[in-house]
């Protein structure tokens, strides 16, 4: 029996993440290729973006994809919003030259503020959020805090995109396929300050710092190199990671679908792994079959406790910038 289509919202859906993610969810690489679904994309209600918009709907259209069943293309979040199963926030405000962090927090806390407010109010009762814009750890809490209907952990921001880092970088440095690298996950915030674990990553399922054997390259180069790959692709494109970004977003969902996936997922951190309680952080989450749970029993050395006190101590920061914007 054909399953019934399911509603997705995708925000920023003209930009270079939302063209890049669109189709990929469009042809059944997200939520599966026997799952039918109408997308309701949201842009900012200006000539430019949503004549944008018309252009890529234009697209999809002529991709002829037999499970996009329809389009809602709109610039009114209670209408991209309404009755979806899955809110994709994609797009922000991107940190514009000379512009303080604080600034682009609260510009983008004002975004989140009202979206979150729209999905609680017209989304259906099974909703869930994954938050990919900038700053995501802290635009998340920021949504998640306006929810009265929904529970807080319907709400994730993606940490993907650096757990993929991790595990490309590890596999090359071994010398073995991607598919060997296991258990590789991350803590903390989206940001230069996460800890990508590389003490309890497996190789081949034997430890990868055992396999790799160089102690001073996964503490001086692997780490840095994972937190800083953003700004070494904008170094090198001249633009932000697009492609690899709307690629992490298809994994977060696809394994937050999948029963039994352990990957790594930026939720509410209730104290876990030494993070303050409220803030929303990175770890290992297992799927279940009615959302997921952390898996919070992985032993922490000094390093690594010294390294997620650091990414704490920003996502601290990021939260007393916004706490009046906390509901």
């Amino acid at each position: 029996m054909a399953k019934t289509a399911i509603r997705v919202a995708v925000t920023g859906a003209a930009g270079n993440i939302g063209y890049a993610l669109l189709f990929r969810i469009a042809s059944g690489q997200m939520f599966g290729a026997d799952q039918p679904l109408i997308l309701q994309l949201l842009e900012i209600p200006v000539e430019g973006p949503q004549k944008a918009l018309k252009g890529v709907a234009m697209e999809l259209d002529d991709c002829a994809f037999p499970l996009l069943q329809d389009m809602v293309l709109t610039g009114d979040a209670d209408v991209a919003f309404k009755d979806v199963n899955w809110a994709l926030l994609v797009g922000s405000k991107p940190r514009g030259p000379g512009m303080e962090r604080a600034d682009l927090l609260k510009d983008n806390g004002k975004i989140f503020i009202a979206q979150g407010q729209s999905i609680d109010k017209v989304a259906a009762d099974n909703c869930r959020v994954a938050v990919v814009g900038n700053p995501c750890n802290t635009n998340v809490m920021i949504a998640a805090s306006q929810a009265k209907r929904l529970p807080k952990d319907r709400f994730t921001a993606m940490v993907r995109l650096d757990e993929n880092r991790a595990r490309a970088q590890l596999a090359k440095k071994a010398g073995v396929a991607i598919d060997a690298v296991s258990d590789t996950f991350i803590y903390g915030n989206h940001s230069p300050t996460m800890f990508a674990d590389f003490t309890h990553a497996k190789i081949n399922g034997k430890a990868a710092a055992e396999v790799i054997g160089d102690d001073a390259w996964l503490k001086t180069d692997f780490l840095p190199a994972v937190g800083k790959r953003g700004a070494a692709i904008i170094e090198a494109r001249g633009v932000s990671s697009a492609a690899s970004a709307a690629n992490a977003l298809v994994d977060h969902v696809r394994d937050l679908t999948t029963v039994g996936k352990v990957h790594s997922v930026a939720v509410e951190s209730q104290g876990r792994y030494g993070f303050a309680d409220g803030v929303w952080a990175g770890m290992p989450v297992k799927t279940t079959a009615t959302g997921h749970e952390v898996i919070a029993s992985y032993e922490m050395d000094d390093l690594a406790k010294s390294k997620i006190a650091l990414t704490n101590d920003e996502l601290v920061g990021e939260r007393d910038t916004v706490k009046e914007m906390l509901a």
